[in-house]
């Protein structure tokens, strides 16, 4: 057998830059390349290797966690065809990659991390940064990854790689399965040579698979649906994934049934669709949850069910209501008592609409969407145009920037007000187009997520809509995006604070408590003047272009010179706080003191009491 002798760093990236996917007869190579920070851990190995390897190229960026998000954008974008792998040093580099990993796999994203680890032979422990135990010599803060990671591993020895390799890209390639892989990598064993076959560093095609729905499965599904008077379909991130669009659009008009779009769904179909209603629960319209409220039957495609989907388990009140859902996990496909359809999203949709031949919703339920759908539009139309001034509604923001946007461009969030504001109102016109981290909603995923975006697909201009405090959080990546020559337009929302969670505060009973960013007062409490943040200034010592809008006018404006500027631009723009997007015939649970000295808090929590009795056991 032939043999090549290197480092267990050298033949990992060896590895890595020759694993290619394939999904309907077309290849894609899976790794763009690696991003990180070098510290002791592993800019001996992994470090050096890169140094060698021009095939996979280097990132470096201002936090770890931020490279894993920017590696969870770019895959999201690519639909799970394309990823970066992530690396850092021991210790602090390695935990700031956690809450990355956490997005990663709730979202079922594909992200490698490569975190380095203690010495392997232990002769010179405890080395800087290393955490020890002294129950056992066999634990690091790497194995905190074990939760947050679909796979994980940890290599002792460099002939270890050959066993664990194909593994990684096992999990990282599955439909179902995939998530964050951790290969923790001691320092040591990094630098260490070996004669490995020839054999691992060939090139290796993975096939994306396409799942086909059981006869059996199917065939009840088909019956539900043509026994069903009120059907409703629950659009999830499985129909982007699985690039499932065109075929959900051609089984909506011709059964007639209407759509609800999650966070990850949203722009599975666009947003003038006859059959799409737009947002589902929490954060939903108007026309969506009434339709769901109704529903006696729900066709879950590609989606978890999540507490703001389902507005708490209160989303579907009719009590004859059933569930079919198609999904490529198990795990997702059998939640709320459905009819379990195991297949690939476009697939099963498409067999469905050869099945389906002959039925359409009754045409009094085909009128009731239709002036549903007319309802909820003139509705937002209503939001874009609320003409406040000087300081406009976050509504009135969302619409400015969707006039703005072209047709295949991005709007990304993740945290704050912003997406379920941006759920309910903003009118996605091509798949992809609406680009949410709602699995986590991870403060801080904005800036390095839209980075990835923008890599994935440069001919799509990205809008990231993020508020003060979130900006606060990681703004480091600005530098980044102006290193690489990846630019992104910033809408920062300067609201004094955390606007969401002090919505939320107030419904509480509990007045905002600790969500607004002010001075300490003479009092000693935080009741004096809003802090005096410069995000202007901040921006652009970061290298981007930075333009502060003073009302409406000015931020349409503002939008026009970032789309026409060489760099990434931050328009700050700040709105009236207290002018909120309302709720519509939702809830969400958020449990409320049950003592409390103050009568607002009592009287908030008799509405959540009465509220809760609305959630219901779907079995």
């Amino acid at each position: 057998m032939e043999t090549r002798k290197l480092t267990m760093a050298q033949a990992l990236l060896g590895f890595l830059k020759n694993q290619y996917v394939e999904r309907d007869g077309v290849e894609h190579r899976f790794f763009a390349g690696v991003l990180g920070i070098f510290g002791h851990g592993n800019v001996a190995g992994i470090g050096q290797a890169l140094q060698q390897n021009l095939d996979l190229p280097y990132i470096p960026v201002r936090n770890e966690q931020a490279a894993v998000h920017l590696a969870s954008g770019f895959a999201k974008t690519n639909n799970r065809l394309r990823t970066f792998a992530c690396t850092s040093s021991i210790g602090p580099g390695a935990t700031n990659m956690i809450t990355g990993a956490a997005v990663a796999t709730i979202n079922r994203l594909p992200v490698l991390l490569l975190p380095g680890d203690i010495f392997a032979r232990r002769n010179v422990a405890p080395v800087l940064q290393q955490l020890e135990s002294p129950s056992t010599q066999d634990i690091g803060v790497n194995d905190c990854f074990k939760p947050v990671s679909r796979y994980w591993d940890r290599i002792y020895r460099p002939e270890q790689l050959i066993a664990a390799l194909p593994e990684v890209m096992r999990v990282l390639t599955s439909p179902s399965d995939c998530g964050a892989v951790t290969l923790a990598l001691p320092q040591d064993v990094q630098a260490e040579a070996y004669d490995y076959p020839e054999e691992l560093f060939r090139k290796r095609v993975w096939l994306i698979r396409r799942p086909e729905p059981d006869a059996v499965s199917f065939a009840r599904a088909v019956q539900a649906i043509r026994a069903s008077r009120r059907p409703f379909l629950v659009a999830g991130g499985g129909v982007l994934f699985s690039e499932a669009s065109e075929a959900l659009a051609r089984f909506c008009a011709a059964t007639g049934i209407p759509v609800g779009e999650t966070q990850a769904g949203k722009g599975s179909l666009a947003w003038d669709h006859p059959q799409c209603m737009g947002a589902l629960g929490a954060t939903g319209s108007l026309a969506a949850n009434r339709l769901a409220h109704d529903a006696d039957l729900v066709i879950g495609v590609g989606t978890r069910y999540s507490d703001f989907t389902t507005a708490s388990m209160t989303a579907f009140q009719n009590p004859a209501v059933r569930f079919v859902n198609i999904n490529t996990a198990e795990f997702d496909a059998f939640k709320v008592g459905a009819i379990p359809v195991i297949a690939d999203a476009r697939v099963a949709l498409e067999r469905l609409t050869e099945a389906m031949d002959g039925y359409r919703v009754e045409p009094e339920h085909h009128a009731l969407i239709g002036s549903l759908k007319h309802e909820w539009d003139a509705e937002v139309d209503r939001l874009f145009h609320l003409g406040l001034d000087p300081r406009p509604a976050q509504s009135e923001v969302i619409g400015a920037m969707w006039e703005a946007s072209g047709p295949r461009d991005i709007l990304l969030s993740a945290a704050g007000s912003h997406p379920g504001d941006l759920h309910k109102l903003w009118r996605t016109r091509t798949p992809n187009g609406y680009h949410l981290e709602y699995g986590y909603s991870c403060m801080g995923y904005e800036i390095p997520g839209a980075l990835g975006a923008r890599m994935a697909d440069p001919t799509r201009e990205v809008y990231v809509f993020l508020g003060d405090g979130t900006y606060l959080l990681m703004p480091g990546e600005i530098a980044t995006s102006v290193q690489e020559g990846v630019k992104i337009i910033i809408v920062l929302v300067d609201n004094h604070g955390f606007a969401s969670i002090g919505g939320l505060s107030q419904s509480l009973g509990q007045e905002g408590f600790g969500t607004v960013f002010r001075m300490r007062g003479d009092s000693g409490q935080l009741e004096g003047n809003f802090l005096p943040v410069d995000y202007e200034a901040n921006a652009r010592s970061l290298g981007a272009c930075a333009i502060r809008a003073r009302g409406l006018a000015e931020f349409k404006q503002a939008l026009e010179k970032a789309k026409s500027a060489d760099r990434t631009t931050v328009v700050v723009v700040e709105t009236e706080r207290e002018v909120r997007v309302p709720g519509y015939e939702s809830w969400w649970d958020v449990a409320v003191a049950e003592v409390s000295e103050l009568q607002s808090v009592r009287e908030s929590r008799a509405r959540y009491e009465e509220a809760r009795r609305l959630e219901r056991h779907h079995l």
